[in-house]
């Protein structure tokens, strides 16, 4: 008979409850951003950011008009696959499409997906901690500490990087398979794992390896090796994943083949975490330490002082509970499992986050290919934040059980506080000039965008182009990625000296159709000089719209290159 806090109406209610107070709480912890989605973000100062932003909306876009060219992204023309040449964020452009079609604003669609990303995160790690814990309360302040770690803040300019929701819902999913195997489970298995991965290749990596480590401790701790429901629930999720994220792999397996693009080990040294690098967050309770720790290299990862007591407090109880005589009791059975288990798996994921210099990341990325594809060696410090808030739901649920519930939402509140760094700095966004919706009418060609940046250094501004094709969606002879295309390097020097008979045959060979002229980014005193040298090629361009910051013509003809 089916328990009335079973029923689907309490279990609707609480899901509810949960789902506005997640909203509620990102919506807070990210002040003001909400009162902006229009407008704000870190697109002014990162153009990381602009990545994001125009990422978000290409997906979406593409997928409202045509899915089938999806990886084709409009960048890097005529170059194919640019989608691949870094995060695709196809997960995120799901979760931004309905903000995108109905607003066509991509600072609106990215900024929900922001939102969203916190809020999912709350749901899920309150999720995994109840499961592990039996105690919904202590599972807030667990939810908390992840959720809005400082590590995830770090990286607003980095969309994929907020997609974290994945990892503490792959871990729950195991952890239900292992408590009763069947096929259902392991397809839920896969499915989690596959949103992680769409969402965050990174993080979907970490999922992988967790769910594999986790499963072979279970099997053997549990006796489940002998199980064969068991391998079959666990080959079925595994299979399940791989068929949904293999559409989406292929695309990069397709740039390693036809570019040698990877990683060594080299290029992931610099972006290794140090010790001290636990110790740094942006937080307003933590940030009086950035100052006597000077240099965290890349990563900001301390978990927070409360996560760290709370944990503390949780490992001690365990082990106590351990010792006592009711440590074959099933609660305390499974406890001393737990922090066996994410014990064991956070000390290895601190030591890979120390990267080729520790020597564990050297042996991943030795023997296992997909760690080609990775640079940041310190971004595993995520899964040492996820298992102390995991322990701290421990710690919060020996405190209320030898005191009363309130010291639970206590602990919660006291996470929110902690974990604040509000307001954030968000920037109002650099606003497109209105004179690229003239573009989008205009029938499809190459669009060349002007200054050209040419040093390698300043490659990421041209972001700013990418952002601004938002509006009209024309292929781009300008772009920004991971990958930079080797002939792009040598377009970009030749393009550089625009306007000359040089660039001209350039882009004649690209076939180019528009160019673009930022007055702005010239600058007052570059421009005139730009304006004198464009009078010899007049009589090949036809103004099409124009602003007091840019200018768009067609190219109706070529001049004569230069002999």
């Amino acid at each position: 008979m089916e328990r009335p806090d079973d029923t689907i109406r309490t279990r609707a209610r609480r899901t509810i409850v949960l789902c506005t107070l997640s909203i509620a709480a990102s919506v807070i912890m990210t002040w003001p951003l909400v009162t902006g989605l229009n407008r704000l973000g870190r697109t002014a100062n990162s153009g990381d950011a602009r990545v994001s932003v125009w990422n978000v909306a290409w997906v979406a876009h593409a997928l409202l008009t045509d899915p089938g060219d999806l990886f084709d992204a409009n960048i890097f023309h005529p170059h194919r696959n640019t989608l691949a040449f870094s995060e695709a964020n196809l997960a995120a452009g799901v979760i931004g499409l309905p903000a995108w079609w109905f607003t066509r604003n991509p600072e609106t669609a990215h900024n929900v997906v922001v939102l969203f990303t916190f809020a999912a995160s709350v749901v899920t790690m309150w999720l995994f901690a109840r499961r592990l814990t039996g105690d919904a309360w202590a599972a807030a302040t667990s939810a908390v500490l992840f959720a809005f770690c400082p590590f995830l803040f770090s990286h607003t300019a980095h969309i994929q990087l907020l997609m974290a929701a994945g990892l503490p819902l792959s871990l729950l999913m195991v952890h239900r398979l292992a408590d009763a195997p069947s096929p259902r489970k392991g397809v839920d298995l896969g499915i989690a794992l596959a949103a992680q991965a769409l969402g965050c290749a990174y993080y979907g990596i970490f999922a992988g390896f967790m769910v594999g480590y986790v499963a072979l401790f279970l099997a053997y701790a549990r006796g489940l090796w002998r199980s064969p429901r068991y391998w079959i629930a666990l080959a079925i999720g595994v299979v399940f994943s791989m068929l949904l994220v293999a559409p989406a792999f292929a695309h990069y397996l397709r740039l390693q083949d036809e570019t040698g693009f990877g990683r060594s080990l080299q290029d992931a040294a610099p972006y290794s975490a140090y010790v001290r690098s636990y110790l740094a967050s942006a937080a307003h309770a933590h940030n009086w330490l950035l100052p006597i720790i000077k240099d965290w290299n890349h990563e900001v990862l301390f978990p927070g002082f409360l996560a760290i007591i709370l944990a503390a407090i949780g490992v001690v109880k365990v082990v106590r509970g351990s010792a006592s005589l009711d440590a074959s009791a099933p609660e305390v059975a499974t406890a001393r499992e737990t922090v066996l288990l994410y014990g064991s798996l956070g000390a290895l994921a601190f030591w890979a986050s120390l990267g080729p210099r520790a020597g564990l990341y050297s042996l991943l990325f030795k023997t296992i290919p997909v760690f080609s594809l990775l640079r940041a060696p310190g971004r595993t410090g995520i899964i040492v934040v996820l298992i102390l808030a995991l322990f701290a739901a421990f710690g919060v649920r020996a405190l209320r059980r030898r005191t009363s519930t309130p010291i639970a939402v206590a602990c919660c509140a006291a996470a929110l506080l902690e974990m604040n760094g509000i307001p954030i700095d968000w920037r109002e966004a650099r606003p497109i000039s209105p004179v690229y919706d003239v573009l989008a009418g205009m029938p499809r060609g190459a669009v060349a965008e002007f200054p050209f940046y040419e040093r390698r250094i300043d490659f990421y501004i041209h972001t700013i182009y990418m952002v601004n094709s938002t509006r009209h969606w024309q292929p781009l002879l300008n772009g920004y990625s991971d990958y930079i295309p080797p002939d792009f390097r040598e377009l970009a020097l030749v393009l550089a000296s625009f306007p000359s008979r040089e660039s001209f045959e350039a882009m004649k060979q690209r076939r180019t159709r528009y160019i673009v002229i930022h007055r702005d980014l010239y600058g007052a005193q570059t421009m005139p000089q730009i304006e004198a040298r464009l009078q010899e090629f007049r009589p090949y361009l036809r103004p099409v719209a124009a602003d007091d910051r840019v200018q768009i013509y067609e190219i109706v003809a070529w001049p004569r290159a230069t002999l």
